[in-house]
Parts: C-alpha cells; structure tokens; sequence
C-alpha cells in the first residue's frame, strides 16, 4: 500500500515537473512574450498566457502520440484565437519541438532530462522588447487597413549565460513586422526580410 503512494506521488511530481517544463519553454518564447507585453490579448492578457501553460499541458496528456504538426497547428490556433497573432517568425517549429521533446521525458519518466531541459531554457531566456515604428505603403487608399507597422524587437538575457541565443541589441537586431489587416481582425507579426 505504501509503495503505491509513493509511485503515484512520483507520478504527480513528473507531471507537475512537465508542467514547469512547458511553462518555462512558453515563457520563453519571443512571440509570446510580445504579444502579453503589447496587449494583443486584451487586458488579460497575462492570465491568458499563464492559461495557455496548463492548455498545452493538457494538450499533450489528452494526446500521447502527436506529431510535431499537430502541436504547431494547436499552438498557432491558440496564440491566433487568444492573441490576435499569426507566429510567422520561424519559432512555432522550434517552440513545438521543445514541447514534444519534453513530453517525450515525460512518457519516459525521465525526470533529469525534464529538470535539465527546463533549466536550459530559464537561462537562456530573451527579455524581448518591441517598439513600435508605423510606416505607411505606398498606396492610393489612406486607410488603416493598408497600414504597416513594424516593430524593432531588442532581446536582453538579463546577465544569464546565453551562448549566443540572445542576441544583443544593436545594428543586427531583428526586426518584426506587423500588418494590421482590419477587415479580419488579425494580427500578423513576422520577421522582415
């Protein structure tokens, strides 16, 4: 009886370390981080990204054998429903995979490598700040469906170890552009070319 308790509070240990693990990578995540900050969200913006942790987690124990694209096609309908935000920057795949890959240490009951793959990702955490820059097309209509905004992204790690992951802000650094498209009411933030 008493070995049973143990096994089952394991078992809620690595579930609540899977959910620290997920929590860290979505923190993490650059496009998230600017849509919380900018307020794509609304006012709730912040409890919809702490709600978008326990989604995904949630996600993954209703789903064991996901592929990738079924966990980027959820994440992108998440951040476009709850955000307002197309992710076109190239960071869906990479965000996706970190989830898969933790869920796959998860299944395995690997908790070092959930430990370990979570403090990576703490450490190596962007703070991304973007700033506003509105342009306008070239365009014989002066509305603001044709409007362009583009947003200069400055990611800082905060004095952590980052090898590289973080760049700093400077004449590289990453511009995102956001299209406003009124009549949908979305929000596409990409890179710029």
């Amino acid at each position: 009886m008493l070995r049973g308790r143990m096994m089952a509070g394991a078992a809620e240990d690595l579930r609540a370390l899977f959910g620290v693990a997920v929590r860290a990578a979505l923190e993490a995540w650059p496009a998230l981080q600017i849509a919380v900050e900018n307020g794509f969200g609304g006012v709730h913006s912040q409890e919809k990204a702490e709600w978008l942790g326990g989604a995904v987690e949630e996600y993954f124990f209703r789903n064991a054998d996901l592929e990738l694209d079924e966990v980027e096609d959820f994440l992108g309908e998440l951040m476009t429903n709850e955000f307002d935000t197309v992710v076109e920057d190239g960071s869906l795949p990479q965000v996706s995979q970190q989830l898969q890959t933790m869920f796959h240490h998860f299944q395995r009951g690997d908790r070092a490598a959930l430990k370990e793959m979570a403090s990576l990702i703490t450490q190596r955490k962007c703070k991304v700040r973007a700033t506003a820059l509105t342009t306008a097309r070239e365009t014989d209509e002066d509305d603001d469906a044709n409007s362009v905004e583009e947003m200069e992204v400055a990611a800082t790690n905060d004095g952590a170890a980052t090898d590289g992951v973080c760049p700093q802000p400077g004449p590289d650094s990453q511009t995102i552009k956001e299209e406003e498209i009124v009549e949908d009411g979305w929000t596409i933030v990409r890179r710029k070319k």
